[in-house]
């Protein structure tokens, strides 16, 4: 079943507001937010937003020595904690000492990713662009779901990406265990995960006043692409024969400040009160594709499957299991 108010609200905002515009008269004051990722590319700058609203933002970092660097007089290093997505030990001692130290949490914002990288098992071998993702967001945010919830009007937002148009999820295969790895279908499969975790964390929240939202960011040049040879980014169009930027990013492509916009709007508008469960864009409710111009669905609209809250209810069962296993 697909939210009847997936449909724009007409936010006022556009693909080009920026973080500064989105928080104009919001107060986070008192309000505690986490922020995977919160140091680098369109995490840092929804970091430093939050951050100049008034809130205290806790980040989770793989490389805490690189955080603080980024986050230097931004936030204080004991707001920095080292977790890694990759070993779900590490998130469970995260979300312990979260709990140990804080009795309330306002926002949480899983912003961190990895995209196209090579093949690569982690865990109970499981493909690592899902496992990081997903999996190790998943145990983050069900870890910390019991402290959200004594929070009325705390919300949850879970970063996707127009990849998720590429396939649904892989359900007789998740972990390319039998077939060949292709990793772009394993990275927008793990972006539909990630879209499918905000529409069950949103039904199995909303009776306490909590909502999830699923964010489409926009197409930034961020260190996402890290893994991207110069070749394979000319052949998607992100550049020039010459290395430079492409008309495409020129006139399309976000800052990184504009693309941390949509996290930041869904993360503190009043204007969504009663609207989780719905994936969002450009500051805005997104359409379904089938309601997007054809030539624009590439990097518009949201697919059917990323949305659908039984597909979304059978992930998180089954992503139970795979946890439960180890």
């Amino acid at each position: 079943m697909i939210s009847a108010v997936q449909k724009p609200i007409n936010s006022g905002f556009t693909n080009k507001s920026e973080t500064k515009d989105v928080l104009k008269n919001i107060d986070l004051n008192k309000k505690v937010a986490i922020v995977t990722g919160g140091y680098s590319g369109i995490g840092l700058e929804t970091t430093k937003a939050l951050v100049a609203a008034g809130a205290n933002v806790i980040i989770p970092a793989k490389r805490p020595k690189i955080a603080n660097q980024n986050l230097c007089g931004v936030v204080s290093e004991d707001n920095v904690i080292e977790m890694d997505l990759n070993n779900l030990n590490s998130v469970k001692s995260f979300t312990n000492s979260f709990k140990e130290n804080f009795n309330t949490l306002d926002l949480l914002i899983n912003n961190a990713g990895i995209m196209a990288c090579p093949e690569t098992r982690i865990e109970n071998n499981w493909e690592s662009q899902f496992a990081v993702n997903h999996i190790g967001h998943f145990l983050l945010t069900n870890e910390l779901m019991d402290i959200m919830a004594d929070v009325k009007g705390s919300r949850f937002v879970s970063l996707s990406s127009s990849a998720h148009s590429i396939t649904s999820i892989l359900w007789d295969d998740i972990h390319f265990q039998s077939a060949q790895y292709d990793k772009w279908m394993a990275y927008g499969q793990s972006k539909t995960a990630c879209s499918l975790m905000a529409i069950e964390f949103n039904t199995r929240m909303r009776d306490k006043g909590v909502e999830g939202f699923a964010v489409h960011p926009g197409g930034i040049i961020t260190p996402l692409q890290r893994h991207l040879e110069k070749e394979e980014m000319v052949a998607l169009g992100w550049l020039d024969e010459d290395g430079s930027p492409s008309e495409l990013v020129k006139n399309f492509f976000k800052s990184t400040n504009q693309g941390a916009s949509t996290a930041v709007w869904c993360a503190t508008n009043p204007d969504l009160n009663g609207l989780g469960g719905v994936f969002c864009e450009d500051c805005d409710i997104a359409k379904r594709k089938s309601e997007v111009d054809e030539s624009l669905q590439r990097y518009h609209g949201v697919a059917d499957w990323a949305i659908n809250s039984d597909e979304a209810s059978r992930l998180w069962e089954v992503t139970e299991m795979m946890i439960e296993k180890l």
